[in-house]
Order: C-alpha cells, then structure tokens, then sequence
C-alpha cells in the first residue's frame, strides 16, 4: 500500500471517529430533552399539590429539591436551575422542539431560557406584546443551532434587549443588581474567586494591581544585591518578624514610611523598601498576593500585616499536633473544601490565637449531656467530624450550619454524640416536625457516624461522615 493510501485511509478513519461522536453527542443531547421533560412532568404535580395545600408549599418544594438532589447525587443549586430550566421551557415550544431533536445543548437552552426572562417581564409589565417571546426564540435559535453556547449567550442578550424595548442604561443598571462573588474550589489547594462587578470597577481593579505589580517588579530589578558587614554571616541576619524569608505566603513587604492610595485611578502608591533580593514571582502572581493584600489588609503595612495577617473570616483547619508542631509534614484539612499545605496551617496557627486543641481518647471525650445543648467539646469534635451539612451532596460549611438531634430531643432523642449531626437551615427543615408526613424526612444516625435519611417516597440516602484519616 502506497504511503498516499494509507494517508487516505487514516483520514477515513478519523473522520468516521468524528462522525461517531457528533452523533453519540446528539443522542446524548435527547436523553438530557427526556431528562429535562420528567422535571417538567414533576413541576406539574407540585403545582397541583401546592393548589391543595397552599399552607404547605415552601415545605413541598424543599422536600421536592431533596429528593431528586439526594437521588442525582447533585448539589441542592444544580436541582433548582435544573427545574428553573425545565419551567421556562414550557413557555418555549420551538426552543423545546430544537432541544428534543438534538440540534440544540441543553447548555444552549439555558442561555436561551436565562435571557428571554427580560422579555418575559416586558411581558408582565405590559412594555412588550406576549407574541415577541416567539419572536425571539426564532432569532435565537438561527445562532443557537449553529454556534456555541458563549455566542448564543450574547445574541440572546442583545435579541431580548431589543424585544423588550430595554435602553442601554436600563440594561446596565439591570445587569449591576447581578453583582456577587463566588468561590469555586480547584484541585492542589487553589480556588478561583469570581467577583462579577460593574465593568468600569473590574477594569480599575485589574489596572491598578497590574500597575503596582510592575512597580514592584521594577523596584526588585533595580534593587541593589543586599551587603554585609566584613566576616558577617547572612545567616545571622535578623529580619523583621512580618518579613520571614520562609513564609509560604509571604507577599510584598511595606516599609515603615509606606503610604498608601485608594483612588482606584490614581498612580500607584508603591513605597521603595518592599523588595526581597530572592523574589522571583511573575507579574500575575504579583497581581495575585497585591490582590489579598489589598482585600484583606486593606492598605498592606508593618502594622496591618499582609493578606494572612488581616484574615477576619471563620475558617476551620484540622491539623495533627506533630505536623503543627514541624516534626512532619502530613497534610492539614480546611474543613469543608480538602487538603491544606501544611506550611500555610503552620503560618496560620503562628497568626491567630483561636486555636484549640482536641485529644479525642475513650476516656477523654465527653459524648453525651443531660441538657438540650451539647457541651463545646462535644460541639468542636462534631465539627470535626463532620466539616459541611450531612445532607447527602450539601457543601454548607459548619459554621453556616445548626446542630441538631436526629431523633428529636422533645421525643426522647439523647444529646449524644450519635445523635447529633450538622445541618444547614434548608435541610434541617426538611425534616420539622410541623411538616405534614407526606413530605417530612427522618434522619438516623449509624455507629460509625453516618446519617441515614429516609425521603417521603421511602427512598434511604446515606451520607458518610468525612474521612479524617487517608490510606494510600
């Protein structure tokens, strides 16, 4: 065979290899309009069971979230937009027929649905005539059915803005009520922080820092190599305490004389004296350490520290006494979200002075009190234990929670130890008494920690408490 034939069947096959995927892709899409249809058919029967018992109905809708985030194994958040989702696109039959027949993604569609709910309240407030909203999804999908949900986003903004007869200034002061900020954990102890903000705010922000990190990057260049005295060891040299050449999260250091300016549009206020001969960050992570400096120390110097020395939020870090104290270095636990460097536990446990120190022995351990309320020692070993809500999925860290008895306290439940478990306010109430039995769940707790909640429909979904102690 000629090196021209083989070229010509490699070609063949990988186009079958394409060919097989975009239509695996196609029918995945299918299933994903059946999915999004069964969710249709759901809302259908709250509807009608909220319009029986109308007293009931945030209780029918926590219960009816639970139960299919607890089933899909899915985040009480995804649940909501999934059934969101669904709704909307009743009101769309082209978008669903486009959805059902595969030439559209369901991330399509919830660009689509997401942006038509400005015409919808032109809709409501009588600015638009109701037969716009088919208007719209026909100029929608020209672009949905042929281009990637990113771009379908932005036409789909600019089509429902002009349907709706939404100014610019009426757009953007819309858009400006959308500000948050949002954490997402990644993987080897980073996360990404999104702060979604008026556009002119975002670009002062990203200007500003990346103009005090060139400062601080030409400062470090220009800067002179450091000198010693004739038969001085630089071992011997004693560094300011803020100025530790070994902190894992040392950032810029501020001289004493350092000022500082929160005119986000003024030069930078970079002082002179904030160079460490060995600093050899780049200009994002520069960007990144000016970033917490100025968040978290507000105007970064000796006296108010950098990002770590300015740290007010409620974290909770688990970590072993020898690896506190520098005889190994097994990882540390920020509970809630996984592993943490043991050096940045270290300069945290060097920073604050809440530390507590918890010797769980069989004879130590207080696990169960005649009172309603559960002792500290037992509130920080169930905090330990158990990180985040233990509704089965929930990520609700435990300070954000309340601690509960599975069998409730004023039905003979003990305050004990297997009887107590954190829960965020949503899932605590899934299971109040007060709700009507039909849609009230019970939670039970196992020897080794797990809760096992017991949905209305009868289903059992365990939840394990998280593991303190890792094999590999």
């Amino acid at each position: 065979m000629t090196s021209d034939a083989a070229t010509s069947l490699d070609r063949v096959e990988r186009g079958r290899l394409l060919d097989a995927w975009v239509e695996l892709r196609r029918r995945i899409v299918e299933l994903e309009a059946q999915a999004t249809a069964l969710l249709g058919e759901r809302i259908g029967e709250h509807d009608a069971e909220v319009a029986e018992h109308p007293y009931h109905r945030d209780a029918i809708y926590r219960s009816m979230i639970a139960e299919y985030s607890a089933a899909g194994h899915l985040s009480r958040g995804a649940v909501e937009f999934a059934f969101s989702d669904a709704l909307a696109l009743q009101s769309m039959p082209a978008v669903e027929v486009a959805f059902t027949a595969g030439r559209v993604t369901a991330a399509h569609v919830r660009e689509m649905v997401r942006a038509a709910s400005v015409v919808r309240e032109a809709v409501r407030n009588g600015r638009a005539d109701a037969a716009v909203l088919g208007l719209y999804e026909t100029a929608v999908l020209v672009v949905a059915e042929a281009d990637s949900p990113a771009r379908t986003r932005a036409h789909a903004r600019q089509v429902a803005a002009a349907l709706a007869g939404e100014t610019l200034l009426e757009r953007h002061r819309r858009a400006a009520s959308e500000r948050s900020v949002t954490v997402r954990s990644l993987d080897d102890g980073l996360a990404l922080l999104t702060a979604v903000l008026p556009e002119t705010l975002a670009v002062a922000i990203q200007d500003r820092i990346t103009r005090m990190a060139r400062e601080v990057i030409r400062a470090r260049d220009d800067a002179p190599a450091p000198t010693f005295l004739d038969g001085e060891d630089p071992e011997d040299v004693i560094l300011p305490e803020h100025i530790a050449p070994d902190d894992p999260l040392a950032g810029v250091i501020f001289g004493e004389d350092s000022t500082f300016t929160t005119d986000p549009l003024a030069s930078p206020a970079i002082p002179e004296s904030i160079i460490v001969p060995e600093d050899e960050r780049t200009i994002d992570q520069v960007r990144a350490d000016l970033f917490s400096d100025l968040l978290l120390a507000a105007s970064p110097s000796p006296a108010l520290g950098n990002d770590l020395d300015g740290v007010q939020a409620r974290i909770q870090v688990t970590i072993a006494a020898t690896t506190l104290a520098g005889l190994d270095d097994h990882p540390a636990e920020l509970d809630g979200h996984g592993p943490l460097d043991p050096d940045i536990a270290r300069a945290l446990a060097g920073r604050n002075n809440g530390w507590s120190r918890l010797f769980l022995d069989a004879g130590g351990m207080v696990t169960e009190t005649d009172t309603y309320t559960p002792t500290e020692g037992m509130r920080r070993y169930l905090r330990a234990r158990d990180q985040h809500c233990r509704f089965p999925g929930c990520r609700m860290p435990v300070h954000r929670c309340e601690i509960d008895h599975n069998h409730d306290h004023a039905q003979g439940g003990r305050t004990a130890i297997d009887n107590l478990a954190h829960f965020c306010r949503s899932h605590h109430q899934l299971k109040h008494p007060d709700i009507d039995s039909d849609h009230r769940w019970t939670a039970r707790s196992r020897p080794d920690g797990t809760i096992e909640w017991t949905s209305p429909l009868g289903r059992i979904h365990a939840d394990r408490a998280p593991r303190r102690v890792m094999f590999v």
